[in-house]
């Protein structure tokens, strides 16, 4: 296959599954390359993301690799064939690419978790607290710009709001909702579509008090997109030069049981309602 005219981060990621599977076997890249009738830069191109792949031959790489999880399999050769071109793909060559790949893996996502500390996670934010959010970046944006980003980040809210929406489940510090970004009008009403989304039957609002005693498990953003299988789960965080996306298996370990010790330390949601209603009637 030609390569593709846009390296997105599924596509890498898939390319990755398939390079990790064959090195599993010790198998070198020249000689997984013969057993399928290709070439040394062929598989390259592939297991870099640069050339697509066909389901079949996913079989057949999977079954020269002796892999015998069927579900992972499965959900490779669904990720080789999929052609989605969705909502995101308007925004390409506006946006940085990470803002489309991170709208990809939430379209894609079984589940979603996000862990915050300084900032309400953007699926909840509303249209004035992001963009205050973007206004105060710097270098300073020019205002097409930050009304793009803002417009972007809107629409990402489609996976909580479809006929099928994702199970999502947020974990919030309480000086992220006691920050009042973009002023007070705006964050009554940013509390407010909290507590309204907390409702919901598939979205679970928890607060880490300031009151927990002795918490460092976690000391930056993490969004958590759960895959078809757990092998293909995805973790992104910001780094100093932009979003890193994690998918090795030993780190998404560590980031699953960091999930779990902050979740069993927060509030619940009946007592994370409670505090927001009362954060809301402080202001």
């Amino acid at each position: 296959m030609p390569p593709k005219r846009h390296l997105t981060a599924r596509k890498v990621r898939l390319g990755a599954e398939l390079r990790r599977l064959r090195e599993a076997t010790g198998m070198k890249a020249r000689e997984a390359a013969d057993l399928l009738g290709a070439d040394s830069v062929q598989m390259s191109q592939i297991e870099s993301g640069v050339a697509g792949v066909s389901a079949e031959r996913v079989r057949r790489m999977a079954a020269h690799y002796a892999c015998t999880d069927e579900a992972l399999v499965d959900a490779l050769a669904r990720m080789a064939t999929d052609r989605t071109r969705g909502w995101w793909e308007e925004y390409r060559g506006r946006l940085p690419t990470p803002f489309l790949d991170l709208s990809e893996l939430e379209h894609h996502a079984k589940r979603r978790w996000d862990v915050d500390f300084l900032h309400i996670p953007g699926l909840l934010q509303t249209e004035d607290y992001a963009r205050a959010i973007f206004s105060r970046r710097v270098p300073e944006l020019p205002q097409d710009e930050i009304e793009l980003r803002v417009r972007h980040r809107m629409q990402r809210r489609v996976i909580l709001e479809q006929a099928e929406p994702v199970p999502y489940e947020v974990l919030v510090h309480e000086a992220a909702l006691r920050i009042k970004v973009g002023g007070r009008v705006a964050s009554l009403a940013q509390l407010a579509r909290i507590l309204d989304l907390s409702e919901a039957d598939h979205v679970t609002v928890r607060v880490i008090p300031f009151e927990l005693n002795d918490f460092a498990d976690i000391t930056a953003a993490m969004v958590y997109a759960g895959g078809p299988v757990p092998r293909l789960d995805t973790v992104v965080r910001d780094g100093p030069h932009g979003s890193l996306f994690i998918d090795s298996e030993a780190q998404l370990g560590v980031f699953r049981t960091l999930f779990r010790r902050v979740e069993g330390a927060s509030l619940d949601p009946a007592r994370s309602r409670d505090l927001i209603h009362r954060l809301a009637k402080e202001l």
